[in-house]
């Protein structure tokens, strides 16, 4: 708005001060204007009264003496001679102007001494059946009850009072006007400098740090456009040096193997990077069984990290201790952050210590592994050739059967080696990807029907979750063939009579994101880390029972195919609910080399 300006505050103020002074000298004038008028109209009648008073005592001559008087005279006023209390001559006057008589002037005690030889008398006087009065002055003369009144109409007094008036006013209206135009001219020199200074800093406010304000005085105003300038250009140096210091910091603690998470003084997450996020990723499903690696969801403080943060807030000091989540074990150190005197919040570092115990695993139970796999197979085939040699088969039937479980222990053998060769060859990264265009929709659906058969025996309800319409992506089929058996027979063995198997198939920008969810008896907390390492089993008691048998490396070798795509598998499970195996392809183009 206009009054909120700055223009109209400075014009209104100018205007007002103006005004304000104008009011007080225009009413001092008309004071002064009126009282001179009044008394310079006083001094005309003394001075004619004076003058016909002199005729009157020094010439003798009636006619000249009229004559005379009627000539000194102003046409707006009448002369009144008393020459004695009989004889009385009034001169003629302009306008509506009455006559008074002797009496008139004895019925005024002031007036009337004039006539008994007293000093000059001056009054204002009203007449009978006159508007405005009159103004009367009276000189004696020698004679006794003689005496000149010189008298005039209040009337002209106050018309040239109101010409004085009139002449006042329209100087105060063009001091008004002037005082407008000057304020005006004045507002605009000094707030277009701000104006520009105001666009200017709305520009800094979006960003635009090389905005400049044109300097146009060299006045106070042009000190602060230059300052301004001066600002705008160490805010840009600020601003770069701040965003160097942000994406170096985003940078390290993107590449950090630990996890960091800040937080507030209010408990809430300011920043995490990777490795935090899977630990709160991998606490949230703890929490209420829910996948939140592919959701746009906000993570909240876990219960642990709470009861460390309001420790370290309480006792200003750095806290360490281990948790637990999904079977993954974390040491957790946390400190306070300072804001000058005060703990504004906190920092915490995570770090994964599952890698480390799951080598010191790898180093003790690979030839255990190994050895416990061989020595099955090769005691069974061992024992069964001694009966065949010692003829303890008599008849050809048993030693046929003999010979039947030798050969199905060789290729039990022959499969386990065949598995190392190639998990082997996948850690030396020298898998091979024959990558072709796949229909999608199709290629899960031939998957799902070669299963149906062993659901169906084990009696469980195996169920593809995929849109109707699919297009086609970029990977091995063949290879990914080899993941959805491996997760899918896994899934089947694993889940009761009458449990659920359930395919999930998601195409999304960034590639294909797909679940085999089962509703079986789950893995052990303690033993998620370590499902996709060599020779991992559930069975602990190594018994084989029938439908259950493995190698214990079809997840390892499904863990390297994915990531041989360049994709991401995991796993979630509770004991007694189920489990989930969720991988994710990117999108790949056909320009990449095969790995």
């Amino acid at each position: 708005m206009f009054w909120r300006s700055v223009v109209g505050k400075l014009w209104f103020t100018i205007l007002l001060l103006v005004s304000f002074v104008l009011f007080l000298l225009t009413v001092l004038l008309l004071e002064f204007f009126e009282n001179f008028h009044i008394l310079e109209a006083e001094r005309e009648l003394l001075q004619t009264a004076d003058k016909v008073s002199e005729i009157v005592d020094e010439y003798g001559e009636r006619d000249l003496i009229l004559d005379t008087s009627t000539r000194v005279k102003d046409p707006t006023s009448r002369v009144v001679i008393f020459f004695d209390e009989k004889d009385m001559w009034s001169s003629s006057a302009e306008g509506t102007l009455p006559q008074i008589d002797r009496q008139w002037i004895e019925s005024d005690e002031e007036l009337s001494s004039v006539l008994s030889g007293s000093d000059q008398v001056k009054k204002i006087a009203d007449i009978d059946n006159f508007q405005n009065g009159v103004m009367v002055v009276g000189t004696p003369l020698n004679a006794e009850g003689s005496g000149v009144f010189v008298y005039q109409s209040l009337d002209s007094v106050e018309e040239t009072t109101m010409q004085t008036t009139k002449i006042i006013f329209l100087g105060a209206g063009i001091a008004i006007i002037l005082t407008t135009i000057f304020a005006f001219f004045l507002s605009t020199r000094i707030t277009a400098p701000l104006i520009k200074m105001r666009e200017g800093a709305l520009e800094l406010a979006k960003g635009e740090f090389n905005t400049k304000v044109p300097i146009l005085t060299h006045d106070e105003i042009g000190e602060l456009a230059m300052a301004f300038n001066r600002m705008g250009r160490q805010l840009k140096f600020h601003i770069n040096a701040l965003n160097q210091e942000k994406e170096q910091l985003s940078g390290i603690l993107s590449s950090m193997a630990d996890g960091v998470i800040t937080i507030n003084r209010q408990g809430e997450i300011l920043i995490t990077n990777p490795p935090a996020e899977q630990y709160l990723q991998a606490w949230a499903y703890e929490e209420d069984g829910t996948d939140i690696a592919y959701k746009d969801e906000s993570m909240h403080l876990p219960e642990r990290l709470k009861e460390i943060f309001n420790q370290v807030i309480a006792t200003e000091t750095e806290v360490m201790t281990e948790t637990d989540a999904q079977g993954r074990n974390w040491v957790i150190i946390m400190t306070p952050l300072y804001d000058k005197s005060s703990v504004r919040g906190a920092v915490a570092v995570l770090r994964d210590m599952t890698e480390e115990r799951r080598l010191d695993k790898l180093r003790q139970d690979f030839i255990a592994n190994v050895s416990h796999e061989l020595r099955t197979p090769i005691s069974m085939m061992q024992g069964y050739s001694e009966a065949i040699v010692d003829d303890i088969a008599e008849s050809k039937e048993e030693k046929n059967e003999l010979a039947q479980i030798i050969y199905e222990e060789s290729q039990r053998m022959s499969r386990l080696v065949n598995e190392l060769l190639d998990l082997a060859r996948m850690e030396a990264g020298h898998i091979t990807l024959n990558k072709e265009e796949v229909d999608v929709r199709p290629f899960a659906e031939k998957i799902v029907r070669k299963f149906q058969g062993l659901a169906q025996e084990k009696d469980v309800n195996l169920r593809l979750h995929a849109p109707e319409v699919m297009s086609t992506k970029y990977f091995d089929p063949d290879r990914i063939e080899q993941v959805y058996t491996n997760l899918i027979d896994n899934a089947i063995r694993h889940t009761n009579t009458g449990g659920n198997v359930d395919i999930h198939l998601e195409m999304t920008n960034e590639g294909i994101h797909s679940a085999v969810q089962d509703s079986g008896t789950g893995i052990p907390e303690e033993d998620l880390p370590f499902v996709f390492e060599r020779f991992y089993k559930a069975d602990k008691s190594r018994k084989r029972k029938k439908g259950k048998t493995g190698t214990g490396l079809g997840l390892s070798i499904a863990k390297h195919i994915i990531e041989a795509h360049q994709g991401t598998i995991a796993v979630h499970s509770k004991e007694g609910s189920g489990t989930t195996f969720s991988f994710h392809l990117p999108d790949l183009s056909e320009d990449l080399q095969d790995l």
